[in-house]
């Protein structure tokens, strides 16, 4: 006669099955659909520096003054449902002392509105869902997930084309580690705007189609590696006029060596990247880990004792020989 598995053996035997099962679920299959940009995003950004600026009520560039810049980000969450995409709306305003608190954008010393849609996995830009501009590259206001250490290309907005951000090493900002990248535009020729030809050298002309340059002196961007958050960010613009085919700038519209994120907006995407990361850690490392260690004790341990309830009892046969001889 043989026994019967106990139903607390059996019971370990299929939890740790489950577990062992679930172990590779998670890593291979819960995580990476973690890995998806989010769509009902909603943050603020704010960068500020000293520098110089066109200042249109004298009619000159003032210099030595603050200049922030604002960046909001909301994600139309209806358009990313419907598309499978994730689309951003993306507000920035390049503000004086003067212009802030500014009740209107329209106010500010400049002021976009762009529309930015992504593939959620692998951040490439998706050009549908009027999306404008029409941009490339393969990081905007955030780098993909899984960082790597190489040189990506970042879309700079007001260039209107790609740059090369080379990986330069670790930097931790607020305590917390991340990657570095870097890079520079040169001066570049970004369109045309037509103004009174005397602010460019040409008095004799009322008005004239001026040449529009842009050059940025250091991009300096640190990435958290997991969730590709930018969590610092400094760039140094200058941006100018020039008479038509002239090789000198006539006027400074925007110009300074370093505008960085506040302390406050780095707490914040620290933060935002702390969080963001310990889940996608725990969901692609730490639970499959635990879960398979755990379910392989467990596995092991109902296994022994599934086998020790089903062994053949050796007392049981000879007490039965003892009672069939009247003993």
């Amino acid at each position: 006669m043989r026994r019967t598995a106990a139903p607390s053996s059996l019971f370990l035997l299929g939890a740790g099955v489950f577990l062992l099962v679930l172990a590779p679920l998670l890593a291979w299959y819960v995580q990476p659909q973690a890995e998806r940009t989010p769509i009902d995003v909603d943050t603020t950004t704010v960068f500020t520096g000293t520098g110089s600026y066109f200042d249109t009520s004298k009619v000159k560039t003032v210099h030595g003054r603050t200049i922030t810049v604002t960046r909001q980000v909301r994600g139309d969450v209806a358009d990313s449902e419907k598309s499978g995409y994730a689309v951003w709306d993306v507000s920035t305003s390049v503000d004086s002392d003067s212009t802030l608190p500014a009740s209107d954008t329209r106010d500010s010393l400049q002021w976009t509105l762009e529309r930015w849609v992504t593939d959620r996995a692998s951040n490439e830009p998706v050009h549908c869902c009027r999306e404008t501009p029409v941009f490339d590259g393969e990081a905007y206001l955030k780098f993909p997930f899984d960082v790597e250490r190489r040189s990506y290309r970042w879309w700079d907005s007001t260039l209107g084309g790609v740059v090369q951000l080379r990986f330069a090493g670790s930097k931790k900002v607020q305590g917390y580690a991340g990657y570095r990248f870097t890079g520079t535009v040169p001066p570049t020729r970004t369109g045309v705007r037509q103004v009174p030809g005397r602010l460019v050298g040409k008095p004799r002309t009322p008005q004239i189609l001026a040449e529009e340059w842009y050059a940025n002196s250091g991009i300096d961007l640190v990435v958290d590696r997991r969730t590709g958050r930018i969590i610092y960010a400094a760039i140094g613009p200058r941006k100018t006029l020039r008479a038509p085919g002239a090789d000198k700038d006539a006027v400074v519209l925007l110009e300074s060596k370093r505008i960085a994120f506040t302390p406050a907006t780095q707490r914040r995407q620290v933060d935002l990247a702390s969080a963001d990361s310990r889940q996608l850690a725990l969901l692609g490392k730490t639970v499959p880990v635990g879960a398979a260690a755990a379910g392989g004790v467990l596995a092991l341990a109902g296994g022994v004792l599934v086998a020790r309830g089903r062994r053949p009892d050796p007392a049981r046969p000879h007490a039965h020989l003892m009672t069939s001889q009247g003993v």
